[in-house]
Parts: C-alpha cells; structure tokens; sequence
C-alpha cells in the first residue's frame, strides 16, 4: 500500500480525476486551473496548496459522478479536509473544509454573485443548504481561515474553463511537498 501523501494525491487523480466536474471540466482540469490561478494571484504555498486540492473529497468516494442529480451531497468538503489532515496542517485543510461554506457566504453577501453561478452550481448550493443567513454569515465570518475560504471559492469558480487546462498535475508536487506536516 503506498504510504506517501503525494502517491496517495497522484493516485486518487489517476483513479477519478478524468471524470466530469459538472461543468465541461475534468476533476482533473478544474483542479489544476485552481492552483494555477492561486499561483497568479500570488497565493501562499499553503493556499496554492488547498486551492490545487480543494476538491480531493471527490475522489475518494465510490458514488457516481452526478451524485448530484440525485439529490445527494457527497460533503466533499468535510471528506477531502478530513483525509487531507493526516497530512497537511490547517493552512490548508482549513480553506478546503470551508469552500463551500464560502459559496454560500458569497450568495447571501455578495449582490450577483448567486446569479452568476451555473446550473450545476446552483444545484450544488441547494443541496449544500443555500445561502447563509445573517447569523450563519457572522459566524462564517468569524472563522480564523474565512478570507482564505473565500478567495479559494473564487478561483473555484474561475476554475471551470473549458479547454484550458493549467500546468500538468506534476507541476504542483514541490508546492505540495513543502507543506506536508514533517514527522
């Protein structure tokens, strides 16, 4: 069994990351367009790091693709920051387990911003539990690792460009390899 994390990312990719995100991107290739994205912007290597992964949660379960359609919400989130803790400290577990909760701090906070979404996006908000109310956005708000959460949902927004897909995945395991949590 392999043991090292970056294997371990490297393999859930190989395994699922050609399936379809839900808007005519690979997993794949959605991921990849979001770390490049964080690297223009000149993220942290930590941020980098969660916006390249933010998605891991969707390659380790065994449901269908378009779960989604069935009404289901996987909670990526939780799973992908859940399993990305064994390795990596909250700088980036944190952003991941809060980019959904970022969505839905943007559709109750940001004027447009829900109007903007795709359809698959809007699907995704619904069964994530829509958007926040006001004690739910001060609460969201609260959170050491809020600002984070929120610039990472928008490059996960960025990320579903078709046709272009960003570095190759090889490109992100120095990145990656920095902020591994060291015995």
């Amino acid at each position: 069994m392999k043991s090292n994390p970056l294997e371990l990312i490297h393999a859930a990719f190989a395994r699922r990351g050609h399936e379809g995100y839900g808007e005519g991107v690979s997993q794949l290739d959605h991921a990849r367009q979001c770390g490049a994205f964080a690297e223009r912007d000149g993220a942290t290597p930590a941020l980098v790091a969660a916006a390249f992964l933010h998605d891991i949660g969707h390659l380790l379960h065994d449901m269908p693709q378009d779960v989604a359609d069935s009404g289901i919400d996987t909670q990526h989130e939780a799973s992908g920051s859940a399993w990305l803790s064994q390795y990596f400290g909250a700088e980036v577990t944190e952003p991941v387990r809060l980019h959904v909760a970022a969505k839905r701090y943007l559709a109750s906070n940001e004027p447009g911003y829900l109007e903007q979404l795709s359809e698959a996006s809007k699907l995704s908000l619904r069964l994530q539990g829509g958007p926040f109310s006001a004690q739910q956005v001060r609460e969201f708000e609260a959170q050491t690792f809020f600002a984070d959460a929120v610039r990472l949902r928008r490059w996960d927004e960025e990320g579903k460009i078709v046709g272009f897909q960003g570095p190759d995945v090889h490109h992100f395991d120095t990145v990656v390899t920095a902020c591994l949590n060291t015995p």
